[in-house]
């Protein structure tokens, strides 16, 4: 007979933050947003931070050398795909690194189970900075084989795994060596992985699981494993929310498809610009290194192919999304991502609820 898990799957839609007493320190020039993104001793530094909790799918329509140049520049990572030849991947990365050579800027790069045995020592010679092995379903003995391989060769390397929806998949990942664990199965814009599989967890439901088991890992073993939230973040709030219930940092691809630096095309409407986004799971990606099929073809669709609305430049719009987070947390009383975990409250929505939180006037043009 099947095992249900207690619980109903939520997403961020169904949650908001209650505020706590905000102090005179409280100020949001005041808040830090640096967050680990590699284990580490419980009361130690991570080797290695990120200024700001952003990170960049593994998606060919998001994490170009440019956009992996810009994030950077804000103290975010950009983890470019590897859906491609490793020499085209070793490009892109070398790329990233030689821009701006006064500064040095750091660079992530996709990995998968397949030929990661050829592609990891190209990609770490040509120096990037942390490998995330990509799949829809992280919780395999494929990823455990390939953080045994990696580690076994390269001990210092920073590897993330994953995805996984529960706290048993992330302790699976933990002692398999993962440096970082990514959350999420189903929750994407652009993703259909609960449509045609039937797998998946509501993304609110699977953070809170993952970080009860993340920090009960930490009190068991000494070491601490960050965590990411990737998917189910539709606004800017859904970010505050994945940081409140305990994500580390997060990952997205729609809200990084949408600007200048992204490498999906910017396309006329008439009601104005959008720019192109397709999932890794789509037949426009034809990602043969997550769905190994006879022929090198898909049997099916775990994403599809569609647009976003243009944003402009990431710069512009990065920044207006860091000051919306920085003011959450200074009305949740949190000057720091781990005064934001430890002191954050949160109450269900009902549907009446959410609708009430939305402007309900009429939008009328300013008079010239």
């Amino acid at each position: 007979m099947a095992h249900i898990v207690e619980g109903v799957s939520r997403t961020f839609n169904e949650f908001l933050l209650l505020p706590n007493k905000t102090s005179a320190e409280c100020r949001a020039d005041g808040v830090q947003l640096a967050a680990p993104l590699a284990r580490h001793l419980v009361g130690e530094q991570s080797r290695l931070q990120l200024q700001v909790p952003f990170t960049s799918a593994i998606m060919q329509a998001v994490s170009s050398p440019e956009l992996a140049i810009a994030l950077a520049r804000h103290g975010g990572l950009s983890f470019l795909h590897h859906n491609r030849p490793i020499t085209e991947q070793v490009k892109d990365i070398q790329a990233v690194m030689a821009y701006n050579a006064e500064m040095r800027l750091r660079v992530g790069a996709g990995v998968n189970t397949h030929d990661y045995r050829e592609r990891i020592p190209a990609l770490l010679d040509a120096g990037a900075d942390a490998l995330c092995l990509d799949s829809s379903d992280g919780y395999s003995e494929w990823q455990a084989r390939a953080l045994d391989w990696t580690k076994s060769r390269y001990p210092d390397v920073v590897i993330g795994a994953g995805n996984v929806v529960d706290g048993q998949a992330f302790d699976y990942l933990a002692d398999a060596g993962a440096d970082f664990v990514k959350i999420g199965v189903g929750g994407g814009s652009i993703c259909i992985t609960r449509d045609q599989k039937g797998i998946g967890r509501g993304q609110a439901s699977a953070v809170l699981d993952v970080t009860a088991a993340r920090d009960a890992y930490a009190r068991r073993t000494g070491q601490y494993v960050p965590v990411c939230s990737d998917g189910g973040l539709q606004r800017d709030y859904h970010v505050a929310l994945a940081l409140a219930m305990g994500a580390d940092f997060v990952m997205m691809g729609r809200y990084f498809a949408r600007f200048d630096q992204a490498p999906g095309a910017k396309v006329p409407t008439a009601d104005g610009y959008v720019k192109e986004y397709w999932g890794e799971g789509s037949y426009r990606a034809r990602n043969w290194q997550r769905y190994e099929q006879p022929g090198g073809g898909l049997a099916f669709e775990e994403g599809v192919d569609g647009y976003v609305p243009y944003a402009g430049d990431l710069n512009e719009g990065l920044a207006v999304t860091i000051a919306k987070i920085t003011a959450t947390m200074t009305s949740c009383g949190a000057v720091t991502l781990r005064q934001f975990h430890d002191n954050a409250r949160l109450t269900l929505v009902s549907d009446q609820s959410f609708h009430e939180a939305h402007a309900s006037v009429d939008v009328r043009p300013s008079l010239n």
